[in-house]
């Protein structure tokens, strides 16, 4: 399965038009800095230009500001990211209390279940993963911060929908590319919906193996003062070792505990 792990900047649902607010020349910027991916780490000129949507001209011109900035190197020929891309994500991490917050509490939860934890917020059709604690490598695919996945079949983001209304939700379902990843894998807008539904009834959710064969999570929200779900937390858990049922049974409690710490520190934070 594919998924974005390199770049925290996501495409917007919709591009506005050129304006007082808006500054097109940035905007090129960012959708350069888009255009590099896992799949295309470096790129020719023409490549970015292709992915950008830009001309050749107008694609070197901002390829060579980011480069004379320190976000971009070339070896005459190939263009890559550097290190330095990474401020950009670290500026909204370090701008949110919650993660310096969350992440003992998601420590000593791995400890105590002894599976990897996750939080992730809701981008558009996707999570983004913002701060993982791992035990062992239970997936087949690499998940890191910036990391993203589909909110229709993870614990993830079914926990994520239920914050909004139903007919937010139902609009950001029917704009996902909803495959069947795997054979337990729920595509119809209408079941997803009322597991969304149900998840905001019960205050949690169960995926058993939607978005990989022999995986399991569950997921609970992080609200803030206000009570609006601003992020969620997950443990995740290979089927054939830990069952759904024996990880809701043993699990969910020390989960649901720790969403609910976190968020009342989150209150305390931003009073």
């Amino acid at each position: 399965m594919a998924i974005s792990s390199s770049n925290p900047l996501s495409s917007p649902a919709q591009t506005p038009s050129p304006g007082d607010s808006y500054v097109q020349s940035f905007a090129r910027g960012l959708q350069v800095i888009r255009s590099f991916s896992a799949e295309s780490p470096r790129q020719t000129l023409t490549e970015v230009a292709g992915r950008s949507e830009l001309t050749r001209a107008g694609a070197r011109r901002i390829l060579l500001t980011l480069q004379s900035l320190g976000y971009v190197e070339t070896d005459g020929k190939l263009f890559t990211l550097t290190p330095r891309i990474l401020d950009l994500g670290f500026a909204y991490l370090s701008s949110m209390p919650i993660w310096n917050l969350a992440e003992p509490i998601m420590e000593a939860l791995v400890d105590e279940v002894k599976e990897s934890c996750s939080a992730a917020v809701l981008e558009g059709t996707d999570i983004i993963y913002v701060l993982r604690v791992p035990t062992h490598k239970i997936m087949s695919i690499s998940l890191g911060v910036g990391s993203r996945l589909p909110a229709y079949c993870t614990s993830l983001g079914r926990v994520l929908l239920a914050g909004l209304p139903d007919d937010e939700v139902l609009s950001r379902l029917q704009a996902s590319d909803r495959k069947a990843l795997t054979r337990h894998t729920m595509t119809d807008v209408n079941e997803l919906l009322a597991k969304v539904q149900a998840t905001r009834k019960q205050g949690w959710s169960l995926v058993n193996q939607e978005l990989e064969e022999g995986l399991v999570s569950l997921a609970a929200p992080v609200t803030n003062r206000e009570g609006r779900t601003v992020a969620a937390l997950n443990i995740s858990g290979q089927a054939n070792r830990t069952s759904a049922k024996i990880m809701q049974d043993s699990m969910l409690p020390a989960l649901l505990a720790a969403a609910k710490t976190i968020s009342k520190l989150l209150a305390v934070k931003r009073a």
